[in-house]
This record gives C-alpha cells, sequence and structure tokens, in this order.
C-alpha cells in the first residue's frame, strides 16, 4: 500500500465512527454513539500526525479531514444530543442542535482558509464534539439543562474569535 493513503484511511474511519454514531442514535443507543464520537477524536488526532511523519500532507486530506469532522464532532454529537434530550423543547431544542452543527461547519471553514499554525480561532470542533459525547456518558450523573446550555455554549466558542493555542 502507498504510505501516502494512510493517512486518508484513519481520516476515512473517523467518518465511518461518525456514521456509525448516527446509527446508534437511531437505534436509541445513546452511549455506544458517544462511544463512536469519541474513537473519531483518537482516529482525527492519528491521521494528521500520520500525514506528516509520512510527508503525506495534502490539500485533499485537508479537506477530506473537515468533511470528516463536521460529521463525527458537529452532525453526529448534534444528532444524538437532540434525540437524547434536545427534542423535549421542541422547536428551541431542534434550533439549538442545529446551530451546533452550523457554528461547527463555519468553525472548519474558517480554520481551513485562515492557515495560522500557532493557534486556533474558536474552539475546534473535535473538542466541542467529544465535549458533548462525555456529557452523554455522563448523563445520569447530570440535571438535563446542561445539555442545552452547553450545546450554546460550545457552539458560540466554536465560532468566536477566542484564541486556543495548538500543542
Amino acid at each position: 500500500m502507498n504510505s501516502k493513503v494512510i493517512p486518508s484511511a484513519f481520516t476515512l474511519a473517523n467518518l465511518l465512527l461518525g456514521v456509525l454514531s448516527l446509527v446508534y442514535t437511531l437505534e436509541g443507543e445513546w452511549l455506544m454513539a458517544a462511544v463512536m464520537i469519541l474513537g473519531s477524536m483518537v482516529l482525527d488526532a492519528m491521521d494528521g500526525r500520520l500525514a506528516r511523519r509520512l510527508d503525506a500532507t495534502s490539500a485533499f486530506g485537508k479537506e477530506l479531514d473537515s468533511l470528516a469532522d463536521l460529521v463525527s464532532f458537529g452532525v453526529a454529537p448534534a444528532i444524538l444530543v437532540y434525540a437524547m434530550n434536545l427534542k423535549t423543547y421542541g422547536v428551541f431544542g431542534l434550533l439549538i442542535a442545529l446551530a451546533f452543527a452550523l457554528c461547527g461547519a463555519i468553525r472548519l471553514a474558517r480554520f481551513n482558509v485562515l492557515n495560522i499554525t500557532e493557534y486556533f480561532v474558536g474552539i475546534p470542533i473535535t473538542a466541542a464534539g467529544a465535549i458533548m459525547a462525555l456529557l452523554v456518558l455522563a448523563n445520569q450523573k447530570l440535571h438535563p439543562i446542561v445539555f442545552p446550555v452547553m450545546m450554546v455554549l460550545l457552539a458560540y466558542l466554536m465560532v468566536s474569535n477566542i484564541r486556543v493555542k495548538k500543542y
């Protein structure tokens, strides 16, 4: 196998787990859906490192990564939290879930065009999606209002101008 395709294989695996999260959500399997999002986070961390280590970075890989991240950390957490908690708020809950996914898309598009290497502008969608997945895993210990509040806060932070240091 050509070593240049290995990072993209990890990115596609990230996307696969994001889609599986959506499937588990449809089945009402909240915990498995959240675990899939966290698994996507591990794969997302690996694809960029592998691309740099194998000298396989490309514009294609960057775009594929953003598409996978939108599904795994934007759409999947939004639909999961909507199905598990936000639908009890009716249209307001749906608007919160939609805002989270849309703000994630804006954040990714901005990241791709800014090309800043020292820091992120706004919190990364990966962090926002992973935080929501962790909250789902802690669901039994949380007040239900935590979900809409955190989803709105994280949506705002993704599109904010806050600088987050890259590690």
